[in-house]
C-alpha cells in the first residue's frame, strides 16, 4: 500500500512569514550542494517551510507556546544532512549566521508516519470507500489513463492519501489478530568433515517447510525440497532435485507463492537466510535473493550490531526482506529468557519436553551420500527441525506477545525483533506530545555524568521457623513517577520558579536537590503515560478473568503483559545517558 507522506524537522526561529521564502531557498541549495550523489535525481531537496507554534517539552516552560519551523524534505534521508548544517550556522539575508536547535529530527521515518496517522504496529485500518485506488498487474493497454501498476507481491496495492485512513483501536472487535501465514524453515548442508558449512563450498541438500496460519495449531502445509531423490514421508510433501540451482529456484518460487507474513525458524537470521543467499549468488541463481514484497527489491546482508545491559553486545546479520517479518525464535529467546543452552534440542526439552530427532551432525553428508532410505531420515531430521519453531512460537505465545507489545508501544513489530527499549518509549512520548502541541529536542548522545540506581538488599538466604512477610511494592517505579509528577515537562531549570512566579506549594524538592513542579500546575507526559498503561492493564486484567475464549485469553494475557513491561521501561529510559532524551534529575529520584 505505498502511503505518501513528508519527512519533517522543526527547529525554534524569531522568523515572520516573509523570511521563510528566502530561508528555504538558502537552505535548500545547501543541502544540495552538500549532497555527495543525487541518485534519487532530486530537484529540490527543502519542499516547504512553515511556522507552527509549539512548546519544547524539556523543561517548564510556563505553557509558553513559541514559533517553530517546520521543515519538509524530499526524503527522510536529507533530514540528516539539513539539521547538521542547521545546527553548524546557516545565514540568509540581513539575517547574521545563526546556530540552530533541531527538533524530532532524529526520529525513525516509519515512527513519524505511524505517530502523526495515529497507527499502531499491527493494528487494524480502514480504507473508506472511494478513497483508494487499486492498482493492477499491467496498464491493460490503457497508455491514456497513465494509472500506476503494481510495484509488489500483495494481493492487494492501493494508493491512498494517508489522511484519509482510519486507523482502530484495538478493542472490542478490532482486537482480533489477523490469520497470517508463517513460514518456518529449516536447512541442511553437506559440509565436509570436521569443516562448518561454507557457502562458497558446500552444497545445501534439503530445505524443510512448514507453513500455518496464526491462530490454528497445525500447518497446512509441510514439504522438503531434497538434493537427490528421497523415499516418501507420511503426511508431508517430498520435492527433490537432481541439481542444487534448481532446488534453490524452486525454494524462492515457492516463499513467493505462499507469501508469509512471518518467516520463522532457529537461527535463520545468522545462518540459514545468509547461507542460501550466499550459495545461491555463488550457483548464480539469478532470481534467488529477491525474498521480499517488492518486486524489483534484492535481500542483501548487511552486518549490525545491537548493544544492551541484558544482553551485552551481540553481532547479527540483517537482511531485508520487505512485507515480510523475520521472527527468528533463537533472538527471542536470547532477549526473553535466560537458559543454561540455547541450543534447538535443549530449549525443545525445557518448553515443551520434546527433542530433535536423533541425528548427529557429522553423520549428515554421509546419509546424504547414501541412498533414499539415508536421505529419508535426513529429511524427517529436517522437518522436524522447522516444526520444533512453530510448536515453541505457541507455546511461548511469541507472536501474540510481541504483536500486543506493538499495539501498545505503537511501533512495528520488526522493530521489537531488531531495537532496544528506548524506541517503545520514544514512540509513546510523541503520541503524548502531540496532543499537548509538545515538541522533542534533539540531544547530543554523551557518555557524561552516571548515576547510582536503586539499593538493592540481598537477602539473608537459610531456613526460618518462623514465618516471613514479603512485602511488593505494586509498580514501584511507575508510581514514584506519579506520586510526584516526575517530567521532562514539570523540570525547574535553574531560575524558572521565581521567572514563572512561582510559589514553594506549587514544586517539589527531590532529595537530589532537584525541582519539578505539582500535578496542580502542570501535569507530566510521562505521569499520563504510565497512567494510560497502568489503567489499561488493569482493563485488560479485568476483560482476561471474564473471557472464555482460549484464544482470545492469550491475547489479552498478551496484552496486559506488554503493558507491565512498558510502564516499567519508562523510568529507565530517562536514565539512558546515550538515548534520545535522557534527563538525570528524573532517574537519580528512584
Amino acid at each position: 500500500m505505498p502511503l505518501k507522506s513528508v519527512s519533517c524537522l522543526l527547529i525554534n526561529s524569531g522568523f515572520k512569514e516573509e523570511h521563510l521564502s528566502d530561508f528555504k531557498k538558502e537552505l535548500n541549495n545547501a543541502v544540495m550542494k552538500d549532497m555527495r550523489s543525487n541518485k534519487d535525481h532530486i530537484s529540490q531537496a527543502v519542499l516547504a517551510v512553515d511556522i507552527c507554534m509549539k512548546e519544547n517539552m524539556y523543561g517548564y516552560h510556563g505553557k509558553r507556546i513559541m514559533p517553530f519551523l517546520k521543515i519538509t524534505m524530499a526524503l527522510p534521508r536529507l533530514i540528516a544532512p539539513a539539521k547538521r548544517l542547521l545546527e553548524q550556522g546557516l545565514r540568509f539575508g540581513c539575517f547574521p549566521i545563526h546556530c540552530y536547535q533541531a527538533y524530532e529530527a532524529n526520529i525513525d521515518f516509519e515512527i513519524r508516519f505511524m505517530v502523526d496517522n495515529d497507527i499502531v504496529g499491527c493494528n487494524w485500518i480502514e480504507l473508506p470507500p472511494g478513497k483508494y485506488h487499486i492498482r493492477k498487474e499491467t496498464d491493460e493497454g490503457d497508455s491514456s489513463k497513465a494509472k500506476p501498476i503494481k510495484v509488489s507481491l500483495a494481493q492487494l496495492e492501493v494508493d491512498v492519501n494517508s489522511a484519509d485512513l482510519i486507523s482502530h483501536a484495538a478493542e472490542g472487535e478490532w482486537q482480533k489478530i489477523a490469520p497470517m501465514r508463517v513460514l518456518s524453515f529449516d536447512i541442511e548442508c553437506a559440509g565436509r568433515k570436521g569443516i562448518f558449512p561454507e557457502p562458497d563450498k558446500d552444497p545445501v541438500i534439503q530445505i524443510a517447510n512448514m507453513v500455518l496460519r496464526q491462530g490454528e495449531k497445525d500447518p497446512f502445509i509441510r514439504n522438503v525440497f531434497t538434493l537427490g531423490s528421497c523415499s516418501s514421508i507420511v503426511g508431508s510433501q517430498v520435492l527433490c532435485f537432481e541439481r542444487e540451482h534448481d532446488l534453490l529456484r524452486a525454494w524462492a518460487e515457492f516463499v513467493l507463492i505462499i507469501d508469509p507474513d512471518i518467516i520463522t525458524g532457529y537461527n535463520i537470521q545468522n545462518f540459514d537466510l545468509p547461507y542460501l543467499i550466499n550459495r545461491a549468488h555463488n550457483l548464480k541463481v539469478q532470481a534467488f535473493p529477491f525474498l521480499g514484497r517488492i518486486r524489483s527489491m534484492k535481500s542483501v546482508i548487511k552486518d549490525s550490531s545491537f548493544q544492551s545491559k541484558q544482553m551485552g553486545r551481540r553481532e547479527n546479520k540483517v537482511i531485508n526482506t520487505e512485507g515480510r517479518v523475520q521472527f527468528d525464535l533463537l533472538q527471542v529467546l536470547l532477549r526473553d529468557y535466560k537458559l543454561r543452552s540455547y541450543t534447538l534440542n535443549a530449549v525443545s526439552y525445557h518448553f515443551l519436553q520434546e527433542q530433535k530427532e536423533d541425528v548427529q551432525h557429522s553423520i549428515i553428508t554421509d546419509l546424504q551420500n547414501g541412498n533414499e532410505q539415508t536421505r529419508r531420515r535426513l529429511a524427517v531430521y529436517c522437518l522436524k527441525d522447522a516444526y520444533l519453531p512453530l510448536r515453541l512460537l505457541e507455546k511461548l505465545m511469541c507472536v501474540i506477545n510481541y504483536m500486543e507489545m506493538a499495539r501498545v508501544t505503537g511501533v512495528p513489530l520488526n522493530y521489537l525483533l531488531s531495537r532496544g527499549q528506548q524506541i517503545k518509549v520514544v514512540s509513546q512520548l510523541l503520541r503524548q506530545a502531540m496532543k499537548q502541541d509538545l515538541v522533542m529536542p534533539v540531544v547530543k548522545s554523551e557518555g557524561g555524568e552516571d548515576y547510582t540506581g536503586a539499593t538493592v538488599i540481598e537477602p539473608v538466604k537459610g531456613y526460618y521457623a518462623v514465618p516471613i512477610a514479603t512485602l511488593d511494592f505494586s509498580s514501584l517505579y511507575p508510581s514514584i513517577m506519579m506520586a510526584h509528577n516526575l517530567c521532562y515537562t514539570t523540570l525547574l531549570q535553574s531560575g524558572s520558579a521565581e521567572k514563572y512566579g512561582l510559589n514553594p506549594e506549587d514544586f517539589i524538592k527531590t532529595p537530589t536537590g532537584d525541582h519539578f513542579v505539582k500535578a496542580s500546575v502542570r501535569k507530566g507526559l510521562l505521569p499520563e503515560i504510565l497512567e494510560n498503561l497502568l489503567s489499561a492493564r488493569k482493563r485488560a486484567k479485568t476483560e482476561l478473568k471474564k473471557e472464555t475464549d482460549p484464544f482470545k485469553q492469550k491475547v489479552l494475557d498478551g496484552r496486559q503483559l506488554a503493558l507491565k513491561i512498558s510502564a516499567n521501561s519508562v523510568y529507565g529510559f530517562t536514565g539512558a545517558q546515550v538515548g534520545k532524551l535522557p534527563c538525570l534529575e528524573i532517574s537519580q529520584v528512584s
